[in-house]
């Protein structure tokens, strides 16, 4: 579960051994298998070659997969603090314990189809995923036929929901949608900028210092974002505020963006969705 980027900060990096607000044994299991599987490990660093290396996009491989993954288990664990209810697993007779097994296992699998292309990676990744999971599953003891059927299906669903052209139906899947664009720092575009790429995801990307995301005073969780430069307006107000409408969690999130340059270079002092 590692985050290189600053590890120690607030709301970056899910710690099993910590004290959580939901039931962490099951999601602990499989997180453990996940790590060690290397049919998996090989399709996270395979799926990197088409957008970074041949298209010159942003990190889509083994980082980004560990940091919305960490985002994901950290966002929902501030929600079920804030005691959010979630529709996934309760809608399909699974347990509370399956909520977080349904977000981890999508924000590990949600962008394997870029193996196949960038473009419409979220349904070239539905096909892989299904047949990982089937063998995934099938290692937990807990889960008899039906339940792997039910918890496949939520895991799918919040895989295809992370694109913007479609809506999720539960808060599980709106969790790994809004946690995919938190993935803006700097770091994620560092490999195609220095090989020239000059987008303006990649560019705003290099204005992102840091995203924490902390306990909202009136709202669940606070998402902080900090900026050198008023390009990083575009992460949060087009990438970001794009994956957060639609998503169920408009009213329990809010997200507010600084920049933290001299204050008399600053285009933009403070943005807040």
């Amino acid at each position: 579960m590692s985050d290189n980027a600053d590890p120690g900060s607030n709301g970056r990096v899910y710690d099993p051994d910590a004290d959580h607000a939901f039931p962490d044994e099951r999601l602990n299991r499989v997180l453990e298998v996940v790590e060690s599987d290397e049919e998996i490990q090989a399709y996270l660093d395979a799926q990197n070659v088409n957008p970074v290396a041949r298209k010159r996009y942003n990190d889509h491989g083994s980082q980004h997969i560990s940091i919305v993954r960490n985002r994901s288990l950290c966002l929902y664990d501030l929600l079920k603090a804030g005691n959010v209810d979630f529709n996934g697993a309760a809608d399909q007779g699974l347990d509370e314990a399956d909520e977080a097994v349904i977000i981890a296992l999508a924000a590990t699998l949600h962008d394997i189809g870029h193996v196949v292309h960038r473009t419409d990676h979220p349904y070239y990744s539905i096909p892989l995923a299904a047949d990982l999971l089937d063998r995934l599953l099938a290692e937990f003891e807990w889960y008899d036929v039906g339940e792997r059927v039910r918890m496949k299906g939520e895991v799918l669903h919040a895989i295809v929901a992370h694109d913007t052209d479609e809506t999720p139906l539960t808060l599980e899947a709106g969790i790994v949608r809004v946690s995919d664009a938190l993935d803006m720092e700097h770091g994620r575009s560092r490999r195609p900028y220095e090989e020239g790429g000059r987008g303006i995801n990649t560019v705003s990307s290099q204005a992102i210092r840091q995203v924490s995301l902390q306990p909202g005073d009136g709202v669940p969780v606070l998402v902080e974002i900090e900026m050198t430069d008023a390009a990083g307006v575009y992460q949060v107000d087009t990438l970001l505020k794009a994956k957060l409408n639609g998503s169920g969690l408009e009213d329990d999130i809010r997200i507010v963006a600084v920049t933290t340059r001299d204050p008399e270079e600053r285009l933009v002092e403070r943005v807040e969705l």
